[in-house]
């Protein structure tokens, strides 16, 4: 059941409110003065707040109603608050709603609409605080990964890349040929990186091959190595990538694009791990962790016999699945500042342009446009223009989300109070923040101001 608090020195005001929420099956908690209030703020939880704007019996200027609109922030920054003010007081009701209050309750008021507007935030709250304890279990779950497992440079924050990431890490362990598929750019080789890292053969070479690249007559010498003579200059012996990978793991990149007669050849070597140099006779053994990735889709190219159904039963024990970089906005900002160098930041407009692209070209066109941006600007702070993207105006995100996906750093926070002589509400503009959110980032930090 949903909680409301009600803070009003008028017996007569409270307990219409009391009656009315009551009958909504709302709790209430009414109290007369803002100590009391304060005091269950401290104690307890609350979905929502209704505050009067004056308390003493001579003072009626609503400044008691803005310090205790204040003060209610300080404890709980997000619980919307309605205030109740007179008609007299509407000015600054409105611009404490322009602070973060919810709404305003002008008496006299009306039932109908009253509830509703409490209804709504209700849900708006719910929902908020369901939001945030998500993130919080994210956040907890990418830290224990963190802890637990070997995941080099790899920047992720989104839910979807911690579920692949965790099923790679259980995975790894088993000696088995994984699949990773995924578009082009998406990071398919880090995931691979991450089986290798943590695998039973993390101290052996990682050897990466791009099996579409492979041309067609050396595909054998290149995988499986030559020996001198074997070929027009072949004027040493060679040694393939599966000798290399011994004890290791083979990376095949784009195995969808791989001609048949190489697939037939590779599948020997998956059955007996066993395979000869181009020009020998004598058979040699390895033992290889298989790790193949493809933007294919090799089920269809079965089915147009350009892929081998044996081949893929081999090569696909487990499939990791890589979403395209639009697919998990939570990573867009986190990793375009990995991109830049030290000292460098985007604007709030930058962030919301890296947002509504839709990145057909996934985490590399990312990076090659945060490299790109960085050549061109002459300034710490990348601006939207020099990002290069064509983003329509109807696709932008509002700033809440990008609030959401993004937090301002500490150093950026402080930029923005220096370079605007500490006034909250231009830096908050400048940084694309409430004020209210601003001056929960500087509590977070610390910041004196």
């Amino acid at each position: 059941m949903s909680k409301v608090l009600i803070i009003d020195d008028n017996a007569g005001i409270r307990t219409a409110l009391e009656v009315l929420l009551s009958v909504h099956k709302i709790e209430t908690k009414a109290v007369s003065s803002p100590k009391e209030g304060l005091a269950l703020l401290e104690q307890q939880e609350f979905n929502l707040v209704l505050q009067d704007m004056n308390f003493s019996r001579n003072i009626t200027s609503g400044e008691e109603g803005i310090e205790l609109f204040h003060q209610i922030r300080q404890l709980d920054p997000d619980v919307p608050i309605i205030l109740i003010t007179a008609w007299t007081h509407l000015e600054t009701a409105i611009e404490l709603v322009k602070e973060g209050a919810a709404d305003y309750l002008q008496k006299p008021w009306d039932d109908r609409k009253l509830m509703v507007t409490i209804n709504n935030l209700l849900k708006l709250e719910q929902a908020t605080r369901q939001h945030q304890q998500t993130v919080l279990e994210r956040k907890a779950a990418l830290r224990q990964l963190k802890r637990q497992y070997n995941l080099g440079d790899v920047i992720f924050n989104s839910e979807a890349m911690i579920k692949l990431v965790t099923v790679a890490t259980q995975v790894a362990k088993a000696d088995v040929p994984v699949l990773i598929t995924g578009p082009n750019g998406s990071g398919k080789e880090i995931i691979a990186q991450i089986i290798q890292a943590n695998s039973g053969q993390a101290e052996g070479p990682f050897i990466k091959v791009n099996a579409g690249a492979l041309p067609k007559g050396l595909i054998e010498s290149e995988l499986f190595g030559a020996e001198e003579g074997a070929y027009t200059g072949a004027h040493k012996a060679r040694i393939g990538r599966f000798e290399k990978a011994d004890n290791g793991t083979l990376f095949l990149d784009e195995i969808g694009n791989l001609p048949l007669e190489g697939q037939i050849k590779l599948l020997r070597v998956l059955q007996t791990s066993e395979f000869e140099r181009l020009g020998s006779s004598q058979t040699r053994r390895v033992s290889v962790r298989l790790i193949c990735a493809t933007n294919s889709d090799l089920q269809q190219a079965v089915i147009d016999q350009t892929f081998r159904q044996d081949l893929l039963y081999r090569i696909n024990v487990i499939e990791l699945k890589v979403p395209a970089l639009a697919e998990r906005p939570d990573d867009i900002i986190p990793l375009a500042q990995h991109f830049l160098d030290e000292g460098k930041t985007l604007t709030q407009e930058a962030k919301k342009h890296l947002l509504a692209y839709d990145w057909p070209g996934n985490v590399r066109e990312l990076e090659n446009c945060m490299k790109r941006a960085q050549l061109l600007s002459t300034q710490p702070t990348i601006r939207a223009d020099e990002l290069g993207l064509e983003i329509r105006h109807d696709d932008m995100p509002p700033i809440e989300d990008i609030e959401e996906h993004y937090e301002s750093t500490e150093e950026e926070i402080r930029q923005a109070l220096s370079d605007n002589k500490g006034i909250i509400a231009r830096a908050a503009r400048e940084l694309g923040l409430s004020r209210q959110t601003l001056y929960r980032r500087i509590e977070k930090f610390d910041i004196s101001n």
